[in-house]
Formats: structure tokens, sequence, C-alpha cells
């Protein structure tokens, strides 16, 4: 499928905005590497970016619809997931459980109905 753009244009604003995203990522590391202490009403709340990044990438995947409706599968295993992980704390229990549980049901339960 072409664009309406002139190759030279498209590839203009490819490299401005490689470009502006490598100055806002340098920005962050110049910053911190200007401070000696990170200040802790900084460092409080940046503990949890990891956590949020990964939920606004899951939970996407859990909540929509699959082909015929609601994707049990992915709910499953999502579920048990998360019960994993708040109980053990373990990156890979929590992986294995949730994995196996969506396989399970992907390939054991849902056939059989």
């Amino acid at each position: 499928m072409a664009t309406s753009y002139a190759d030279p244009m498209l590839w203009g604003a490819i490299v401005v905005i490689g470009i502006l995203t490598y100055l806002i990522r340098l920005s962050f590391i110049g910053l911190f590497g200007y401070l000696d202490d990170i200040p802790s009403a900084l460092e409080r709340p940046l503990r949890y970016v990891p956590a949020a990044v990964l939920a606004a990438l899951v939970v996407p995947a859990l909540v929509t619809l699959g082909d015929g409706g609601v994707a049990v599968d992915r709910l499953v295993g999502g579920a048990l997931a998360v019960t994993v992980a708040w109980r053990t704390e373990s990156v890979f229990a929590t992986m294995a459980a949730g994995m196996g549980g969506l396989w399970i049901v992907r390939f054991l339960v849902l056939p059989a109905l």
C-alpha cells in the first residue's frame, strides 16, 4: 500500500521522530547523571513504573474480545497468574501458572465443549 507522501518526506519524518525519541531518553539519563542523590519524593513514584508499564502491556490482551466473544482462555490464564503472583511473589511461578492455565483451557477444555 503506497502513501501519498514522497519518499524523502517520509524518511525525514522517521529520522526526526527517531532523533526526538533519542533526545527524550537521553534527557533522563543526563538529568539523573548530574544528580548525586535522587530525591525521595521522586524515587518513591518511580518504583511503580515497571509494574505500571507491565500492566499497560498485559491488561489489554486479557480484556479484548476474541473471535466468538470473551476470550475465556486468556481470562483464566490471567486470573491464575495474578493469584500465583499474589501468593508466591515468584516471577517464574507466575509465568508458568499463567501459561499453563492458558494452554489447559485453550487446548483441553475449549475443544471438548
